[in-house]
């Protein structure tokens, strides 16, 4: 028997634990996830759905029972309310989790993996790169109904499945102790990004000091919101938001801003040629309309201010934590050569600076859309 043949049939002895209908033709990876092992699961039986089973990274998420309560939370909140929505396609617009026989949203085997299953969506695509306004008008309608149908969720009932995830003050305090260490004596090789850093953190540091002042409402809010981790359909409509594992409290910015990093720049995240990186102005008008549409009705003044913000603030996190672990020896993330984060670094700075640039039209955008949202649905309730 070969390594292959040992690997199936290890995945079909979890599956086994799992309800699943019909027989299993074959189970095979898929997909290009970074933290999670993922495979598909084709079903052998007629009319019987596919799955897909996930072998949670644990050492990502540290307490994965708490992970798999704020997912099923947050997946049965999301049915009841499309379930009261005319046109709304539950089964298709919300993940579904596949109990195990002891009815658990996940198993663990005797090695101390963590494992789910979901129905896999068929006929969906998500997309690395945005190419038209129209795909970036449905990803900014699938973020903005998500957090409009979540808008009701007590926050109190969610864990923190990553503490301080989106925290830039907590992000600046893990680079200053990277830059007291300094394992390999990188510091000296970065004064202008190092700078760059301490130039904004006061800036930056906004959104996490109006929130502790309550001007910001904490919300049940996405924290992974990028392009890809929304599925369209074969017309390009925006489906179903994935990737759920970071669904915790957090601010609307976040969502806002992590969209905007991964809608707007066609650039690769760790582009080596800095003069590519630009924003599309089209994208970013798309994608605001479309999430404006859905959130302009229960988001408060003070958060749209917030949005455009929010659009410098996740790049300027990413490259920050680029630089933290190039400094402190290349521990956290997966490198392809020796300063492959110090890359991914100055890209995402780049990305801040054009932004930056670009302000005024980020907040006129921003604003003159939620004024026009507001305004249509005033005439609406007449």
């Amino acid at each position: 028997m070969n390594e292959n043949t040992n690997a199936e049939a290890n995945l079909r002895e979890v599956l086994s634990h799992f309800i699943i209908e019909g027989s299993i033709s074959s189970v095979r990876l898929y997909g290009s996830g970074h933290i999670h092992d993922t495979y598909a699961v084709t079903n052998g039986t007629p009319d019987s759905p596919d799955y897909l089973l996930q072998r949670i990274n644990h050492n990502v998420f540290k307490n994965v029972p708490l992970l798999m309560e704020n997912i099923e939370l947050v997946t049965r909140h999301l049915r009841q309310k499309l379930e009261n929505l005319p046109g709304a396609r539950p089964d298709e617009e919300v993940l579904t989790l596949v109990p195990t026989h002891a009815q658990q949203s996940f198993y663990q085997d005797a090695e101390g993996n963590f494992w789910r299953v979901y129905l896999l969506l068929d006929g969906t695509r998500s997309y690395d790169i945005v190419e038209t306004p129209q795909q970036a008008h449905e990803g900014g309608k699938a973020f903005g109904k998500f957090l409009a149908l979540l808008a009701d969720l007590d926050t109190n009932q969610l864990h923190d499945s990553i503490p301080d995830f989106h925290n830039v003050e907590s992000r600046l305090r893990l680079f200053e102790a990277a830059l007291q260490r300094n394992p390999k004596d990188r510091a000296r090789q970065v004064p202008q990004e190092i700078a760059f850093v301490q130039q904004r953190a006061e800036q930056m540091s906004t959104i996490c000091r109006l929130g502790r002042e309550g001007r910001l409402p904490l919300r049940t809010t996405h924290n992974d919101t990028k392009f890809n981790n929304v599925l369209l359909d074969k017309y390009d409509k925006a489906l179903c938001v994935i990737d759920l594992d970071t669904v915790m409290p957090g601010y609307v910015a976040y969502d806002f801003g992590d969209a905007i990093r991964t809608t707007v720049n066609k650039a690769a995240e760790d582009e080596k040629d800095l003069s590519k990186i630009n924003v599309d102005f089209h994208l970013f008008k798309a994608f605001t309309e479309g999430f404006l549409q859905e959130t302009c009705s229960f988001l408060t003044q003070e958060e749209i201010v917030s949005l455009p913000l929010g659009a410098t603030l996740l790049p300027y996190i990413m490259g920050l934590r680029f630089l933290t672990d190039y400094i402190d020896g290349d521990h956290y993330y997966k490198i392809h050569f020796p300063e492959h984060n110090l890359q991914r670094a100055r890209a995402q700075f780049r990305l801040v600076e054009v932004l930056e640039a670009n302000m005024d039209l980020l907040r006129n955008t921003v604003q003159e859309t939620a004024t026009l949202c507001k305004t249509t649905e005033a005439e609406q309730q007449k």
